[in-house]
């Protein structure tokens, strides 16, 4: 019988934190992070880290191990994983994955290229292609190169336009012939995949409530800290360093930075769910503000019976 793995993900102030504590002491699991900012030390309020007597409770990993003045990526995040996979099967447990970094679970599902597909100094003259003619324009060579990966890509999106041409100039092989050669998790291991979701209106509510938690947590004082190193673009990207930055330098007051760490997060939330959405592995489970944690782990635990 394969070993299974579960993921627990969805968007930002959902609830995933005390759910999955919940659903690990049912399963008898240990709770791997899958989120890119709560590997960074020094950055406790401003990613929601879980409540250490919660990690005491519950084993947790990836979480703390990187100075923030370090970069990390998705291949060195997919060793770690990997590792720390094996670490909690040879105890017997079940590796429990709990974030909302949808790039991380795929990479981990699905695998990543072997090959070097690598070049920044081709990734840049496309991304000065599609300033220059537009990403129509790099969308319609790509489509006379790779025309399977193609028409899995909007024609707006040049990121990932940018991105398959990248991997045809560096190697003279189109993107989608790679990608059939990928290995993940899901090739060794029965994948289980649950994503948390609320009303819209909802979500928006908890994150403003979460926001507000976070400053009265102390998030101006870890933040101002934080500035005072040379952070890691990764690192710079939370929602909380920018907004706030603006505000030191007396652009703007504490109540607009709030009102830009709002919006930004949920954009934010609204771009994890549109991930996620593109896989249909995922079983969806629809929160009740009334329902407690223990609930929801409860109708999780019976899917997976």
């Amino acid at each position: 019988m394969k070993d299974k793995i579960i993921f627990l993900v969805g968007p930002t102030a959902v609830g995933k934190t005390e759910i999955a504590v919940s659903l690990a002491r049912k399963i008898n699991a240990e709770i791997i992070s899958c989120d890119s900012m709560q590997v960074y030390k020094k950055m406790d309020i401003i990613t929601s880290k879980p409540a250490r007597a919660l990690r005491k409770l519950i084993p947790h990993h990836l979480i703390d191990v990187l100075s923030p003045i370090r970069e990390y990526n998705v291949s060195r995040y997919r060793k770690d994983a990997l590792k720390k996979i094996k670490a909690v099967l040879k105890k017997g447990k079940v590796p429990l994955f709990v974030g909302g970094t949808g790039l991380y679970m795929s990479i981990l599902i699905d695998g990543i290229f072997e090959a070097k597909t690598e070049n920044p100094s081709i990734r840049k003259k496309l991304y000065k292609v599609a300033e220059d003619n537009g990403s129509a324009y790099l969308y319609n060579r790509l489509a006379r190169l790779d025309s399977e990966v193609a028409l899995k890509i909007h024609p707006n999106d040049t990121r990932r336009i940018v991105r398959a041409l990248e991997v045809y100039e560096t190697t003279g092989k189109p993107i989608s012939q790679f990608q059939k050669q990928r290995k993940g998790l899901i090739d060794k291991y029965v994948v289980s995949i649950f994503c948390l979701h609320m009303e819209r209106d909802k979500l928006n509510q908890r994150i403003h409530r979460r926001l507000e938690q976070m400053f009265r947590q102390g998030l101006i004082e870890e933040v101002r800290s934080l500035l005072k190193l040379k952070l890691s673009k990764t690192a710079h990207c939370a929602i909380g360093i920018k907004e706030l930055k603006g505000f030191f330098c007396g652009a703007y007051d504490l109540e607009n930075a709030k009102k830009l760490m709002r919006r930004n997060t949920q954009l934010y939330a609204k771009r994890q769910l549109t991930w996620f959405r593109k896989d249909k592995r995922i079983n969806w489970v629809e929160i009740n503000e009334k329902e407690k944690p223990k609930e929801i782990a409860m109708r999780i635990w019976k899917k997976l019976c």
